[in-house]
């Protein structure tokens, strides 16, 4: 009887694509500008004080949980659907992308993979921001901490890209690698002890480290 020979190349890979997801506030994008902006318009339509500087310096956390701090709790629905109805015309424009922004969303599509964001962010308007800087990724929104690993799961995402604590513990309860950039509100420290696998100082970082995960894996 002949030697029976396996043709290795007809045998189906077992190995799920890449799945990259990424923040969005102070990870793609640095939202600051325009998130203040809003805020400084909030603040005079009402004429309640909003120390918007102080707002964008604690960035991640959903919008309700700012707006409580400078309206009572009966209000902050409606301040928060006012909002996102002044963002749109007060907040793309003066939002750029992060540094390496771009640069590392098109490392995971050169690597085969695919990019997604999940965010906190009321999803029409991270469209916007998403498009103004000119990243083409999947995206869901208003999903903030744990809450953030439904998309992951759902997507298979193996790792995922934030600048908060809470995008490390929303990793973590994905089981996907938590990458953190300390370009937000948490320190490099924070991050570290919060449970991320890989700090990097910013996304400029991020294909090189891709480049040696990737190769690793394989």
């Amino acid at each position: 009887m002949g030697a029976v020979t396996t043709d290795l190349l007809s045998v189906p890979s077992t190995t799920p694509p890449l799945t990259v997801g990424f923040d969005l506030d102070m990870t793609l994008i640095d939202s600051r500008p325009g998130i203040k902006a809003v805020y400084d318009r909030l603040a005079a339509e009402t004429g309640v004080f909003i120390d918007s500087a102080l707002a964008v310096t604690r960035l991640g956390p959903p919008l309700d949980d700012e707006l409580a701090n400078w309206f009572p709790p009966e209000r902050v629905p409606e301040m928060a659907d006012r909002y996102r109805e002044l963002y749109p015309h007060h907040a793309i424009t003066p939002t750029p992308a992060m540094p390496g922004a771009v640069e590392a969303v098109a490392a995971v599509r050169a690597a085969g993979g695919r990019p997604v964001v999940v965010t906190a962010k009321y999803g029409p308007n991270a469209e916007l921001h998403l498009a103004h800087v000119g990243i083409e990724a999947e995206l869901r929104g208003w999903l903030w901490a744990e809450a953030k690993a439904e998309a992951l799961v759902e997507w298979g995402a193996t790792v995922y890209v934030g600048d908060h604590t809470g995008d490390v513990r929303g990793a973590r309860t994905a089981g996907a690698l938590s990458v953190a950039v300390a370009t937000g509100p948490c320190s490099a420290a924070e991050l570290r002890a919060a449970g991320a696998d890989v700090v990097l100082a910013d996304l400029s970082d991020f294909p090189g480290w891709l480049a040696a995960h990737t190769s690793a894996a394989a």
